[in-house]
């Protein structure tokens, strides 16, 4: 068994950061998510196979300052550092430290001050841009047990889109501007969904993913059962970011238009778009009478199959 001090991109305001990750134990994973068929399922399938290290202390060292917490009963620990010093807007380092058996593991963590600017970004993923069949359980599995990073698709032109909206209100050398992707999937897929958006060139972005699983029967339910973890993280995103105008990126596959409506009745005046992604032949019904009273709050929607409708929505209202 392998300890892993797994760390996850991080987060910062004008007086706060935010760094947080887990602590565990899996068999080791031999390769970085590229082989073949049988054994890219065999190391999924280890992904889900963990045993988290409860009340053990973690140490954050950042600018001169120590700090240390202790993991909760699943593993997470997370940091909420006050500041007071002038700290540059961009991607910065930090460092974790865990003591365990004698050995001391030690491990980089980013965070993001995002660039001053109009607007942020808050994207999901599964069938936002990476196409995985949610709709479908068998069929859901299977791509993600056999397709390594190299064989999964993206839709077409989705990359050129989030790039627009990446640089959206921006002028040239400002900076671009802040991504989180937030998701139902567990942290457990974290290293290979990272892994997959560097290999596609995505916006560099901050993960918020759902509570991590400890056991090969909860890879059945990957993805699925109760959404409400995402409505929390972008009311928290938000909330921690009231400078911004947020631009909200899902799809009609599970629960993203009713979650961003919610979003969208406590947060009028800080969402800018809404977009929903078709992924069926034909539109959803509540999906269109969702996105029709988000609207009425004065907020922009629009209801896409094609990314190119998107481009060009986009090109037009925020260049």
């Amino acid at each position: 068994m392998a300890i892993v001090l797994q760390t996850y991109k991080g987060y910062a305001n004008e007086q706060e950061i935010i760094i947080f990750g887990h602590l565990y134990s899996r068999p080791e994973i031999g390769y970085d998510f590229q082989g073949r068929k049988i054994r890219h399922a065999v190391e999924i399938f280890k992904m889900f196979k963990l045993q988290p290290f409860s009340n053990h202390s973690i140490v954050l060292k950042l600018n001169g300052i120590e700090v240390q917490t202790k993991t909760l009963k699943d593993g997470y620990f997370r940091f909420s550092i006050p500041y007071s010093y002038n700290l540059s807007a961009g991607w910065h380092l930090a460092e974790l430290q865990a003591e365990i058996e004698g050995k001391i593991i030690t491990e980089k963590v980013e965070f993001i001050k995002p660039y001053p600017g109009e607007y942020g970004l808050i994207s999901d993923i599964d069938d936002t841009f990476l196409i995985s069949h949610t709709r479908s359980l068998f069929k859901k599995i299977y791509v993600l047990l056999t397709q390594n990073i190299h064989r999964r698709k993206i839709f077409t032109d989705v990359l050129q889109h989030y790039r627009i909206l990446s640089n959206a209100g921006r002028k040239k050398n400002m900076g671009s501007n802040a991504f989180f992707y937030v998701s139902s999937s567990e942290w457990n897929l974290y290293n290979f969904i990272n892994e997959f958006t560097d290999l596609n060139e995505f916006p560099k972005a901050v993960f918020k993913l759902k509570k991590l699983k400890t056991g090969l029967l909860d890879f059945l339910r990957s993805g699925g059962g109760n959404h409400d973890h995402k409505f929390h993280k972008i009311k928290h995103i938000i909330e921690f970011y009231p400078e911004l105008k947020f631009i909200l990126i899902g799809d009609d596959t599970q629960q993203d238009p009713y979650i961003y409506e919610r979003i969208v009745k406590l947060f009028p005046l800080n969402i800018s778009i809404v977009y929903l992604r078709q992924t069926g032949l034909k539109p959803k019904v509540n999906s269109v009478k969702t996105l029709s009273n988000i609207e009425t709050m004065g907020v922009e929607t629009l209801y896409f199959k094609d990314s190119s409708i998107a481009i060009e929505h986009s090109t037009k209202l925020l260049a």
